[in-house]
């Protein structure tokens, strides 16, 4: 059954909410809708207290190792974490206290999937431990139908690879979640994507959570109505927690206690 699902954006170790599709390496042209002093634990542990579970914590970009394992270690086992994840260092957030990892990047170097340091991953955390972040930018014309392609590097990168059933049904053998950004409308509280929430729900056959545009608790029942209850939804920018206007952090509380 769709369940709202918990965020933890840091950037330059502080919790954040950008807009997406302004993520740059240079930093120029970033579009920040909230800042805030209060730590990642802070939030970490408002998520335990109310039994809020597989939210993610997601670090865009360097600096922000210490303020993740900070957020794992208030809410053990109650938090995935993603952002420069590899083989090499997947374990260490595990032992520090995350659910899973979540990985995308890393395993599509120069735009292709690398099934070589997939197979690393599976077997250094176990396919149990493995969010793939498949998160994606529309690639049709306007009168085309859908297509969605991988964006990785912090969404910066559009690769060749595209969210089609195959994939989904190839890329589910290795791991046991899907977290799929839209960012195209991540951070703009504009609207969701309905057509790919729509086709998640229609071919993932592992659980997933998508993210990008949610603006109202009415989002979460409308997710829950288009995906027969098969597609979590987080709700960031939007949300109280956050400095938003459209959605109280109680409200989704209730909606998943209901």
């Amino acid at each position: 059954m769709t369940k709202f699902r918990p965020c933890i954006d840091l950037h330059d170790g502080k919790v954040k909410q950008i807009v997406g599709s302004s993520l740059s390496d240079s930093g120029k042209g970033l579009k920040t809708n909230f800042e805030t002093d209060r730590s990642s634990a802070w939030f970490a542990e408002l998520y335990k207290k109310d039994g809020i579970k597989g939210g993610h914590i997601i670090m865009l970009g360097k600096g922000n190792e210490d303020a993740a394992k900070e957020a794992l270690a208030a809410y053990p086992g109650g938090l995935q974490v993603g952002g420069g994840i590899n083989a090499g260092n997947a374990k260490e957030y595990i032992d520090a206290g995350a659910s899973h990892v979540i990985v995308t990047s890393w395993i599509f170097p120069d735009g292709k999937l690398d099934r070589e340091r997939l197979a690393e991953l599976v077997k250094a955390i176990g396919k149990e431990r493995l969010v793939l972040d498949l998160s994606c930018k529309r690639t049709n014309a306007p009168n085309e139908a859908p297509a969605w392609n991988i964006a990785t590097n912090r969404w910066q990168t559009l690769i060749d690879v595209q969210i089609t059933e195959a994939t989904l049904k190839d890329l589910a053998q290795s791991c046991d979640e899907f977290l799929i950004h839209a960012a195209d409308v991540e951070g703009k509280q504009q609207g969701m994507d309905d057509e790919l929430i729509r086709f998640l729900a229609a071919h993932s056959p592992i659980p997933a959570t998508y993210a990008g545009g949610a603006k109202s608790l009415e989002d979460l029942v409308h997710v829950k109505e288009i995906s027969g209850g098969r597609i979590d939804l987080t709700i960031g920018s939007a949300l109280d927690l956050f400095g938003g206007k459209g959605v109280k952090y109680d409200d989704c509380v209730k909606f998943n206690q209901a």
